[in-house]
């Protein structure tokens, strides 16, 4: 009997492979399609509905209902039998059609003769493209056998589609990757860039989807999955060399044991047999997996799910030959699309990119750090770009909306270069102020600094009018490394780092890990809330070793200069003071060894947790300076993760709450006579820097794009007008200021 189900099915595949070789047009391809499943599988009716939309699903081709109704029947996702087929990716199998749940009639077409419904998903890796349906007279349920039929004519009809198979005059469909596409993603990183798309990964597309010979198509799977299986073993080897029980040997395991999985292999055998090609069979069983491992509510299903798409794809590049390199050359303007990237990899691409999409990632990961750094426009969660784009599409990155235009018509593309236009003549502007002060029309000066994070920020601080660098991220020369860098190393860079910056005053903050930074060498804690765990302080005094190699590399770096040195995410006084200790531990050691000692040291701290706002008065005496960590400490005070997007922006920087509480920081640093500056996002937004200055915050640190038209908006403005203007809507009662203070700057222009 199994022999018999796939003979036929060999059959039916081989007549579509026939149907693809033939010189007919999209729309009659379709139809041959449903008169060949209908006839091989003894139904009276097959139809075949595809998405016209993300909600509507239209009748596209038929054999046995009304021919009148294809392309004139639609139903949205959800809407009757089909639609439910279309919404959960599930496959419908019903022996009396009408009198299931959710059946809709469609008079048009004439289905109320046939009893008997089999609808299965026709998707590809996770898209959804449509349902294919069979229908008869006979009230009955297909057998299993029936089901997988059609279910791998609805990936030859899922993989057609993606080669343009019904592409054409007359067409059912219009040709894909030629239509614009708008993305709403998440900002990783502000500012515009237009160009063309390249891949960090580009797809496999399977292009010979019947075996011929299911003895020789089994052969080349085996032989596929031996060659898989050693480069994983390599892979993993090497890995547990350098790094032991790092997160990356758990998901090289994960890998293996995919790799070594005999039901895998098995289903995928099963599949050739059915008369798939090996590289369609392993397509295949991805898809399936995908599918129903998207419904699992497990979250560590979810998550592997990533690892067996990796090794579908590693898998599929050995049968294809398709590797990562395709031999194209990186195309003019090259905006990266990737599902995710590290940061190593992404180092090496380097300031060559004008932007970067990614279909994952956080604000706080290891990508979006570096683009930070490299001043590249970033979007991240651009859902389905990965699949919409292909290499050398032309495409407009919005960082400051988080949008993507792929493929834009002429209207965006002339409203983009507007706007991107108008940012470069305000530069223009800005430039004509780089080396003139910060002072505001009432006579105060406030200090602008950069933040930096790599050797390549340096050279912004000359062009950027920034005064010094208010913080130096020493966490991304971890990050970028597959093993702990060496204090020799450390202490070289450093040494550069001041060199560059010319004897302008550069913070140093020491290492902040954990949370979102994992480093690849070090075991990953598996915290239920990581943003309030194991992070950068705690992991260095827990940790001394790490602490103290840095702390000795940065003495050695200054060489008697000045040097200043920030602890990350202080939360308590003790915690200062065991840091502080640290300092003048290493001091000592490099004084016994004759070492040349920093002319002078001044130690400060991150204000990044409200605990710390309330910390004893000799805290406040002690510390040389603080730094309000403006994005950790938004979070903490609203109870808001910044990487949740439901709350993150319910939240206003000038909300008055926040407001307040700043300001009682900055009196009580007033009082014991602490500088203080306020490092974040939120300082190189020019309102919300002009009321944090006008609030007592003289100091700001920003990324270096953001100092001239944070500058430029300072040095037209009265502080004292606007600290009154503060104070007005917060004794109105209003929850933000926000509203108040753009009114004044209107009241200007």
């Amino acid at each position: 009997m199994v022999e018999r189900a796939e003979s036929e099915s060999r059959k039916l595949l081989g007549r579509l492979r026939d149907t693809m070789a033939s010189e007919a047009a999209g729309q009659e391809r379709l139809d041959q399609i449903t008169h060949l499943t209908a006839d091989s599988m003894g139904t009276e009716v097959c139809s075949i509905y595809l998405f016209r939309d993300d909600e509507t699903l239209e009748l596209c081709a038929t054999q046995g209902l009304n021919p009148e109704s294809v392309h004139q029947t639609r139903m949205k996702l959800g809407e009757g039998l089909v639609g439910r087929v279309a919404r959960t990716g599930k496959v419908i199998n019903a022996a009396d059609a009408p009198s299931s749940k959710g059946f809709r009639y469609m008079p048009e077409t004439g289905e109320e003769i046939y009893s008997s419904f089999l609808g299965v998903p026709i998707q590809r890796l996770g898209e959804k493209l449509g349902v294919l349906v069979v229908q008869s007279k006979e009230a009955r349920e297909f057998s299993a056998d029936e089901v997988y039929a059609l279910e791998v004519v609805a990936m030859v009809l899922a993989e057609m589609t993606e080669l343009g198979a019904f592409v054409g005059e007359g067409a059912a469909l219009r040709a894909r990757h030629t239509q614009p596409v708008l993305i709403r993603g998440i900002t990783g990183q502000e500012g515009s860039a237009e160009g063309y798309v390249w891949l960090h990964e580009p797809r496999v597309v399977v292009t010979n989807l019947v075996g011929d010979n299911p003895d020789v198509e089994r052969q080349r799977l085996t032989d596929a999955v031996e060659n898989l299986r050693v480069s994983v073993d390599q892979l993993l080897a090497g890995a547990s060399g350098e790094t032991g029980d790092s997160e990356q040997v758990q998901v090289l395991e994960a890998y293996r044991m995919f790799a070594n999985s005999k039901g895998w292999l098995r289903r995928m055998e099963e599949n050739i047999g059915r008369g798939l090609s090996a590289e369609a069979a392993v397509e295949k069983e991805q898809s399936d997996v995908r599918a129903r491992m998207m419904q699992a509510t497990d979250s560590y299903l979810r998550e592997r799910l990533q690892d067996l798409d990796d090794l579908s794809n590693r898998l599929l590049r050995i049968l294809t030959g398709q590797g990562n390199s395709t031999g194209a050359d990186l195309p003019e303007n090259p905006i990266l699309v990737a599902r995710n990237i590290g940061p190593g990899e992404l180092l090496e691409y380097g300031r060559q990119l004008r932007g970067i999409v990614l279909e994952e990632g956080s604000v706080g990961s290891h990508a979006a750090i570096v683009a930070r750094a490299l001043a590249i426009p970033l979007v991240i969660n651009a859902k389905r770009i990965q699949i919409e784009a292909l290499n050398g599409d032309h495409v407009m990155v919005d960082g400051d909306q988080g949008i993507v235009h792929l493929r834009p018509d002429d209207t965006v593309v002339n409203a983009f270069r507007d706007k991107m236009a108008m940012q470069a003549k305000a530069q223009e502007r800005y430039a004509s102020i780089r080396d003139k002060p910060a002072v505001t029309l009432c006579g105060k000066t406030i200090r602008l600094d950069m933040n930096a994070g790599l050797m390549a920020d340096l050279p912004s601080l000359e062009s950027s009018g920034a005064e010094g660098v208010g913080l130096f991220r020493t966490e991304l020369q971890f990050l970028v490394r597959s093993k702990m860098p060496r204090r020799n190393e450390l202490a070289a860079l450093y040494a550069r780092v001041l060199d560059a910056a010319q004897g302008k005053r550069v913070v140093f903050r020491t290492l902040d890990i954990g949370s979102d930074k994992v480093l690849p060498y070090m075991k990953a804690e598996d915290e239920p809330n990581p943003a309030l765990g194991w992070r950068a302080i705690r992991v260095g005094l827990d940790k001394p070793g790490v602490m103290r190699m840095q702390l000795q590399a940065l003495l050695r770096a200054a060489n008697g200069r000045a040097l200043s040195i920030m602890f990350p995410f202080v939360a308590q006084y003790e915690e200062y003071t065991a840091a502080r200790a640290e300092v003048d531990k290493a001091l000592a050691r490099e004084r016994k060894l004759g070492h040349a000692i920093p002319e002078s040291l001044e130690i400060g701290a991150m204000l990044e947790t409200p605990s710390l706002a309330f910390a004893c008065n000799k805290f406040y005496q002690e510390v040389e300076f603080l730094s309000i960590g403006g994005n950790d400490l938004k979070q903490f005070f609203f109870a808001a993760d910044r990487e949740n997007e439901r709350v993150r922006r319910r939240y206003d920087t000038l909300n008055v709450s926040f407001l307040t509480f700043l300001e009682n920081i900055v009196d009580r640093c007033a009082t014991t006579d602490t500088r203080l500056s306020f490092c974040g996002e939120d300082a190189g937004r020019p309102v919300e820097a002009l009321c944090l200055a006008a609030i007592g915050l003289h100091s700001l640190s920003m990324r270096p794009a953001s100092v001239g038209p944070v500058k430029h908006l300072l040095r037209r403005c009265n502080l004292d007008d606007v600290r009154q203007v503060i104070h007005d809507a917060r004794d109105a009662g209003e929850q933000s200021v926000r509203p108040a203070v753009m009114e004044y700057l209107r009241g200007l222009n």
